[in-house]
C-alpha cells in the first residue's frame, strides 16, 4: 500500500532552473518527483509548473485541480504540466482544463525524452499510455530528495490486487519490483552523498519479488540493502500489507538495530465484515495477533495506521471495532480517511453512510488518534533515543517520533538525546552528544 501523506497539503519545491515540481500524496510520488526534476535539468527546460497528482481521495483530485488555477492565474506564462495517477486514470478531465498545457502518464513521466523541449511544446496535449501494459520497473538514480534529510528508494510499483475501494491499481498498474542490485546500487549511492537514512517505497511493497526469478520476499531484499551497504545508518520501509510479512522480515524487525522500529500498517478498518466488503485479506485477529508478536519480539517497536472512516454499510457497531482496534493494535500514529466513492471502484456501487455520519466517524478517529499519539510519546519521556536531524529544531526518533530540539544541528545528522517531556505532538528533546 502507498504510504499516505496529506492530499490537502502539497509539497511545493524548485530545483532545476524556472521548473517548479508541486507533489501531492504519496512517498513514491516525492521520489518519482525528484526523477522527474532530474530530467527536466537535464533537457535544459524551463518556464514550466509540474504539477504530479494524487487519485486516492476525491478530495485530493480536488485539491490538485485547484492548485492547478491557482498557480497559472499566479504563473499565467507558465507551461502547465500535469502528471501522476489522478492524470493516469482521467487524463481528458485534466486536458480539458485551459490552464493545462500537457498531460503525461505515470510511465511517460519517468522517460527522460518526455521532458525535452521538442516534446513538451510540441505533439499531442496528452501522452497518456496504458499503464496495464507496463511490465518492468524503469530504475532511476537519484541523489535523494532536495532539502529532506532521508531518501527514498523505489523497490516496486504497481498492484495486483483489487481493494474495492481503490483506484490505484489503475493508476499504477500491475505490480513490478526492482531486482535488488539495483535497489542496492541506489541505496549505496545515497550513503555516498552523505544521506544516514533511506527509506524503501513502493505501492504494495509486500509483494515485492512476486514477478522476479524465483518470487523472493521483501525480508531478502532488506536483509541484502543492509549487508552490502554497511555503512548506511538507518533503513525503513513505508507503508506495508500487514497480512505479508515474511520470516526474514521478521528476523531483521526483531535482530538489527539499524532497522528503524516503526511500521506503518495498510489496516483500513477493524470490522471482519467491512474488511470482507472492502476486499482485505486479513481479519481483525490477524491484525493484533500481528503487533503482539512485533511488540514481543522488538518492545520499542510503534505501529501507524490507515484507516477508513465511514465505508459504505459501516454501522455503529462496525465502526466501534476499528475505534477499538487502535487500542488492540498499539496504534501510535493514525492517517484517517473520510470515506468517498471513488468512480469505477466496486464500493461506489454499494449503500453509502451519510455523510455528515463520516465526517464525525473520522473525527472521532482522529481524536483517538490524538490520544494515541499523547501516551506514545508520554510513554518515551526520561529515555535517551537517537534522533535524525530533519532541519533545524526538528528532530524524529527511529520509532517515528518527532521530537523539538534546542541544540542546532545539520540536517541528516544524528544526535543522542534526553526526552525530558511531550507537547501532545512532538517530544521535547534535550542534545547530549553527536553520534
Amino acid at each position: 500500500m502507498l504510504e499516505p501523506a496529506d492530499p490537502a497539503a502539497p509539497a511545493r519545491e524548485g530545483g532545476a532552473e524556472g521548473v517548479e515540481i508541486v507533489t501531492f500524496g504519496c512517498r513514491l510520488n516525492a521520489w518519482e518527483s525528484e526523477v522527474m526534476r532530474d530530467h527536466a535539468r537535464e533537457a535544459g527546460l524551463s518556464g514550466a509548473i509540474i504539477i504530479n497528482t494524487c487519485a486516492v481521495t476525491n478530495e485530493a483530485v480536488r485539491q490538485a485541480r485547484q492548485t492547478i488555477r491557482r498557480m497559472k492565474r499566479d504563473n499565467p506564462s507558465a507551461q502547465m504540466i500535469v502528471t501522476g495517477c489522478a492524470a493516469q486514470i482521467d487524463p481528458k478531465r485534466f486536458a480539458a482544463m485551459p490552464e493545462v498545457d500537457r498531460v503525461i502518464g505515470n510511465a511517460e513521466k519517468l522517460k527522460s525524452d518526455t521532458f525535452r523541449a521538442s516534446a513538451i511544446s510540441g505533439g499531442e496535449t496528452v501522452s497518456v499510455g496504458d499503464i496495464m501494459a507496463v511490465k518492468e520497473i524503469a530504475g532511476h538514480l537519484v541523489d535523494g530528495l532536495e532539502g529532506r534529510a532521508r531518501a527514498y528508494v523505489q523497490v516496486q510499483t504497481g498492484c495486483d490486487h483489487r481493494c474495492t475501494f481503490c483506484i490505484i491499481p489503475y493508476g499504477r498498474g500491475n505490480a513490478r519490483s526492482a531486482p535488488v542490485g539495483d535497489v542496492v546500487d541506489q541505496v549505496r549511492r545515497l550513503v555516498e552523498t552523505g544521506h544516514t537514512e533511506v527509506v524503501l517505497t513502493g505501492v504494495d511493497m509486500t509483494s515485492w519479488g512476486n514477478d522476479l526469478p524465483g518470487t523472493p520476499k521483501l525480508g531478502r531484499l532488506v536483509k541484502a540493502v543492509l549487508k552490502l551497504v554497511p555503512d548506511l545508518k538507518r533503513l525503513r520501509l513505508s507503508s506495508i500489507d500487514a497480512i505479508e510479512i515474511d520470516d526474514d522480515l521478521m528476523e531483521v524487525i526483531a535482530s538489527e538495530e539499524r532497522f528503524c522500529p516503526y511500521l506503518h500498517l495498510s489496516l483500513q478498518a477493524g470490522d471482519d465484515m467491512i474488511l470482507k466488503r472492502m476486499k482485505r485479506r486479513h481479519l481483525r485477529s490477524d491484525a493484533i495477533a500481528l503487533t503482539d508478536r512485533l511488540k514481543a519480539l522488538r518492545p520499542d517497536i510503534a505501529f501507524g495506521a490507515d484507516l477508513i472512516a465511514g465505508f459504505p454499510t459501516e454501522t455503529d457497531a462496525m465502526f466501534e471495532n476499528s475505534l477499538r482496534l487502535v487500542d488492540e493494535c498499539q496504534l501510535a500514529y493514525l492517517h484517517v480517511f473520510p470515506y468517498s466513492p471513488r468512480p469505477g471502484t466496486p464500493a461506489a456501487r454499494m449503500p453509502q453512510v451519510d455523510g455528515t455520519i463520516i465526517k464525525e466517524r473520522a473525527r472521532l478517529l482522529r481524536e483517538k488518534g490524538e490520544a494515541a499519539l499523547a501516551a506514545h510519546l508520554s510513554s518515551m519521556v526520561g529515555r535517551e533515543e537517537v534522533l535524525l536531524v530533519e532541519k533545524d529544531g526538528l528532530a524524529r526518533a527511529g520509532n517515528f517520533a518527532p521530537a523539538l530540539m534546542d541544540s542546532p544541528a545539520r540536517p541528516g545528522a544524528l544526535v543522542r538525546a534526553a526526552i525530558t517531556g511531550h507537547d501532545g505532538t512532538h517530544l521535547i528533546a534535550d542534545a547530549l552528544e553527536a553520534v
